[in-house]
């Protein structure tokens, strides 16, 4: 009986022909796909539709060509990373439960007002009921010294108006729902044969980012979406001082506790605070995981594994053939994660931080504990850097090295943890995405080939 192999070995040793530069991200019920020039995501709506967006991406290397350098590359990628993908999760939160949300509070709503139109009845005709048994008794109409002070009757004393009517056109058209950045969806029936995802996933909605169709909402909507804008940026900003103190102050601090002075045991100091460090980010990962939502997402990451997997065999795109891969990928971004840890011990242990004490004349205790916390926040930059060279540039030109697979073995070793077994429905959402960006990719290619070739001269 033949064993079967680990997700692990798979990864390794059925690494498809095909390379591919194309790269992506899991997302709240979707998966964010990034290629050469343009970015698409796909997010299973609360009705099953598949909600596809893409945008174009521009380079920058012609005006700002440094920023291509090597090491400076490395920052770039990571900053448009992160921007990308905060993107990237305000779409799908828009789309994966924005209509659903939507519904519910209708409906609620409109159980208040017909709940609130009954009693608005029932009292009007116990008023008249009333009124006419004081009409009978010879008390008609408002008095001041019976009943002032009674808000009902102080406002038809006044003669005020009790409803406001709303009236508006019985036969006006309905509005579009309208995506983020311009994106319409549309119902599942109203795109048939123009799914530019190739139609064959269920019940995709479209929509393209640009210039073209954009957004159309009331000031309500855009109050609404501005607030989930506002809400993201504030989970973002509360995200980067949480990952600062849990990765960088507080494995500092407990080292400085267990150690003792930097600049006293400088290479334990480092190496303690690294596997601090380490044990931090894989206990923080292992404690999310439990969570239901990220389960999920874990999912869509493992789904996107598999659908890169799918292209890169040169098989067609669909769930079963996707189905059979493993959902661990030697080119996943949770490598670079790892290596930014190891990479951190190296340059912390060679930068000459003791130098800047000893000159400085930085007293023992809290003064110095502040100054190595603000050295690690300092050098982040150059170690993305150095990481982005090893683990993309150069583990991704030489996948047959065998120091590759130690380089990466780490980081794979963490997916294990980052991606879940996804379901067929999960993997529809990375191909539509997935097929977006190839789709771009063909037609760009399409564009080239058919340029005149310049006569030489």
């Amino acid at each position: 009986m033949t064993k079967q192999k680990s997700d692990l070995s798979r990864a390794f040793s059925e690494d498809g022909a095909i390379k591919t530069h194309v790269g992506g991200q899991a997302l709240i019920e979707g998966v964010m796909m990034r290629g050469k020039y343009n970015w698409a995501v796909a997010v299973r709506e609360p009705d099953g539709a598949i909600y596809v967006e893409e945008h174009d991406l521009n380079s920058g290397k012609d005006k700002n060509g440094w920023m291509y350098w090597p090491l400076v590359r490395g920052c770039r990628a990571l900053v448009e990373s992160l921007m990308l993908g905060f993107k990237a999760l305000e779409i799908a939160a828009l789309h994966a439960f924005g209509d659903e949300e939507g519904e519910q509070k209708a409906a609620a709503e409109a159980t208040f007002v017909e709940a609130e139109a009954e009693l608005e009845g029932a009292a009007a005709v116990a008023a008249e009921e009333e009124k006419r048994g004081e009409r009978a008794a010879g008390r008609d109409g408002f008095d001041w010294k019976r009943d002032f002070g009674n808000p009902d009757e102080m406002v038809d004393g006044l003669g005020a108006q009790r409803t406001l009517e709303v009236v508006g056109g019985a036969d006006a058209p309905a509005r579009p729902q309208v995506g983020a950045q311009g994106g319409a969806s549309t119902a599942p029936t109203d795109n048939p044969g123009n799914d530019p995802v190739g139609g064959d996933l269920g019940r995709p909605s479209a929509a393209k980012g640009g210039d073209e169709g954009k957004r159309d909402a009331s000031s309500d909507s855009s109050a609404g979406e501005e607030f989930g804008h506002r809400e993201m940026v504030i989970s973002m900003v509360v995200g980067l001082v949480l990952g600062v103190v849990l990765f960088i102050v507080a494995p500092a601090a407990i080292t400085n506790l267990i150690v003792g002075e930097y600049d006293d045991h400088t290479l334990a100091w480092n190496i303690v605070d690294g596997l601090l460090r380490v044990a931090v980010f894989v206990f923080y990962i292992w404690l999310i995981g439990r969570m239901e939502d990220i389960k999920r997402m874990f999912m869509y990451h493992g789904a996107e594994h598999k659908a890169i997997h799918c292209f890169e065999h040169g098989l067609p795109m669909t769930p079963e053939n996707a189905r059979q891969f493993p959902r661990l990928h030697v080119r996943c971004g949770t490598a670079f994660l790892i290596m930014v840890m190891v990479i951190a011990i190296l340059v912390y242990t060679i930068f000459p931080l003791n130098a800047i004490i000893s000159g400085f004349g930085v007293p023992d205790g809290l003064p110095k504990l502040v100054l190595v916390i603000v050295a690690r926040i300092v050098l982040m930059p150059v170690i993305a850097g150095i990481s982005y060279e090893i683990t993309v540039k150069w583990a991704g030109s030489h996948p047959d090295n065998p120091l590759v697979k130690v380089i990466l073995w780490p980081g794979m070793q963490m997916q294990y943890l980052t991606t879940h077994e996804p379901d067929d429905a999960q993997m529809e959402c990375a191909i539509a995405a997935m097929q977006a960006v190839l789709a771009r990719e063909d037609a760009e290619e399409a564009k080239t080939a058919a340029k005149p070739v310049p006569a030489a001269s």
